[in-house]
C-alpha cells in the first residue's frame, strides 16, 4: 500500500478492541461538528515549551529570593535530582511592568512584554509529577501515565475539521529531534487513530511522500488511487471496526486533496518580506522556530483545528545548571517568533477565534542545583494564554514568597483544559468515549475534579445547539 508514496500519512494509533465502545456514539471522520454550546474559539495553537520554564526567572518575580539569597529554604523543598543544596537562589534577571495592565515580566522576554495587554498569565499552576515524561503526559492528557488521548486528539474528535484536505491536528516539531516523550504527546490513545497528530516538517518538503517519486502519465495517479480505494473498501468490510485501518484509508483519501492543499498552504514564499522578517526567518537564531510559527498561522487560517509547536529537540527549557547564560538563549530563539504569530493572528482577525497556549510541563525550584541551576518543581509553574475569549492583561493566581508552591487561586492541569474546552464550546464532562467499561472524558473529570476556571474567561457561555456533539 505504500508504493504510491503516501505511507507516512497513515497514523499509527492504538487499535481499540473493546466491544463496549460501540454502545455510544463514535466518530471516525473529520466532518465539522458543533460543540455543546456556542464557542468563543474554533482553533488552538499550543506552544509546547518542554523542559520546565523557570517561573521565577520569567513570569513570577520573587524579591524575597534576592533578599534571602544564600539562605536555606525554611521548610525544605521536594528534590528530584541530586546536587541540590536547598539554598535560595535569586533570579539573575531584571523584571519590569508592561502595558496598561502592569503585567510584570522578565527583561529576557522583550517581545512578549509588548503583548502584556493581550496575555492571560496564570502564575498558580500546579501538576502531579516532576519528571519530564510524566509531566508532559499530564499536561497533554490529564494523567501522568501514557495511553490516554491528548487534548488535541479530543478536540479534533469532538469538532472535526473545517478543511477536509488537511489533517485536523498538525504537529510542528523541531527537525533535529523529538522531546523525551516522542510521539506520545500527540497520540490519540484509544480514540480512533484518525485523531492523532500528523507531523509536518518545517524543513525541506513539509509533507513527506505526498506525491509519487517518479512522474506518471496523465490520469495514471487517479486510476491507482481509485483501484486502491476499492481494495481498501473490501478489506475494511472484512475487518470492520479497526480504528487504525479506517484512519489509514481516510488518510489515503485525504492525500489526493493534500497534494494541492498542503503545497499551497505551506508555501511560505508567498509571504511578504516584512512578514518573514517579523517571524525572524532572516536570523539563524530564530529562523527554525519562526518557520514553524508562520506555518501554524497559515494552517489555522486554512481551517486546521489544532496545531502543536515544539521549540527544540529534547528539553530545551531544562536548566539544571548555567541558568543565567542558557535561559536567555532559549528566550532569544523563541520570543520574537511567538509574538510575531500573536500579532499576525490579531491583524488578520484570527486571534479572537484562536486560543494560544504557552506552557511547559512544570516549573523550577527556588533553590540551587549544581550551584547555578534549578531542579524540577511540580508544585508551581506559570503559563499564559491569549485569544479565544481569555481575559486580556490578566495576571491570575499567586505562589508563596519564594515561588515554590501555588497558594492563591490554584489551577490544576485538568481545570486549565476544562476551561480551554469550554472556550471551544465543549463541556469536558459531557464529551465521553466508552473505554474499559466506563465513560472516559478528556480531563478524566470523575478522578481529577477538573472545573472551568471562570475567572480566566470573558462571558462564559452555556446552552446546547440542536446539532451539537453527543
Amino acid at each position: 500500500m505504500t508504493g504510491l508514496g503516501f505511507g507516512s500519512l497513515a497514523l499509527a494509533g492504538l487499535v481499540e478492541s473493546d466491544p463496549l465502545r460501540a454502545a455510544g456514539p463514535v466518530y471516525n471522520d473529520l466532518k465539522p461538528r458543533e460543540g455543546h454550546f456556542p464557542a468563543r474559539a474554533k482553533a488552538v495553537i499550543q506552544f509546547c515549551q518542554n523542559g520546565g520554564p523557570s517561573q521565577m526567572d520569567l513570569f513570577d518575580p520573587k524579591p524575597e529570593l534576592t533578599k534571602r539569597a544564600g539562605q536555606p529554604h525554611p521548610d525544605g523543598v521536594e528534590i528530584h535530582q541530586p546536587n541540590n543544596d536547598n539554598v535560595l537562589m535569586p533570579s539573575p534577571f531584571e523584571f519590569r511592568q508592561h502595558g496598561e495592565s502592569g503585567m510584570t515580566l522578565a527583561d529576557i522576554l522583550p517581545h512578549q512584554a509588548t503583548q502584556a495587554d493581550e496575555m492571560c498569565l496564570v502564575r498558580s499552576m500546579y501538576t502531579e509529577h516532576n519528571n519530564h515524561p510524566e509531566g508532559l503526559h499530564m499536561l497533554q492528557t490529564c494523567n501522568i501515565f501514557p495511553g490516554r488521548p491528548v487534548m488535541g486528539a479530543w478536540i479534533t474528535y469532538a469538532l472535526g475539521s473545517e478543511n477536509q484536505n488537511l489533517p485536523a491536528y498538525v504537529v510542528l516539531r523541531d527537525p533535529e529531534g523529538y522531546s523525551v516523550s516522542g510521539k506520545l504527546v500527540w497520540s490519540s490513545g484509544w480514540l480512533p487513530a484518525l485523531y492523532q497528530g500528523v507531523e509536518f516538517s518545517s524543513t525541506g518538503t513539509p509533507v513527506h511522500h505526498l506525491g509519487p517519486a517518479d512522474p506518471r502519465p496523465p490520469g495514471a495517479q487517479q486510476e491507482s488511487l481509485d483501484f486502491l480505494s476499492r481494495l481498501n473498501a473490501e478489506h475494511l468490510r472484512n475487518h470492520p471496526g479497526e480504528s487504525e485501518l479506517e484512519a489509514r484509508i481516510q488518510n489515503y483519501e485525504m492525500a489526493a486533496g493534500m497534494q494541492l492543499a498542503a503545497t499551497e498552504v505551506l508555501d511560505l514564499s508567498k509571504e511578504s518580506e516584512a512578514t518573514r522578517k517579523a517571524y525572524g526567518l532572516d536570523d539563524e537564531i530564530t529562523a527554525s522556530y519562526g518557520t514553524r510559527c508562520l506555518m501554524a498561522r497559515r494552517l489555522v487560517e486554512a481551517g486546521v483545528r489544532f496545531v502543536q509547536i515544539f521549540p527544540g529537540k529534547g528539553q530545551i527549557w531544562d536548566h539544571h545548571s548555567k541558568l543565567a547564560s542558557d535561559l536567555p538563549k532559549v528566550c532569544a530563539r523563541t520570543d520574537k517568533p511567538t509574538v510575531a504569530l500573536l500579532k499576525d493572528l490579531k491583524s488578520r482577525g484570527l486571534l479572537d477565534s484562536t486560543i494560544i497556549m504557552w506552557a511547559g510541563e512544570f516549573g523550577r525550584l527556588p533553590t540551587t542545583q549544581n550551584s547555578d541551576g534549578r531542579d524540577h518543581n511540580r508544585h508551581a509553574f506559570s503559563l499564559w494564554l491569549a485569544g479565544g475569549g481569555f481575559k486580556k492583561g490578566l495576571t491570575y493566581g499567586e505562589t508563596d514568597e519564594f515561588g515554590y508552591k501555588a497558594t492563591a487561586n490554584r489551577v490544576s492541569v485538568p481545570s486549565l483544559q476544562a476551561t480551554m474546552f469550554h472556550q471551544l464550546g465543549i463541556d469536558h464532562k459531557r464529551l465521553t468515549y466508552l473505554h474499559e467499561g466506563r465513560e472516559q472524558t478528556p480531563t478524566d473529570a470523575t478522578v481529577t475534579g477538573g472545573e472551568v476556571v471562570a475567572d480566566l474567561i470573558d462571558n462564559p457561555v452555556h446552552g446546547s445547539p440542536a446539532n451539537a456533539i453527543a
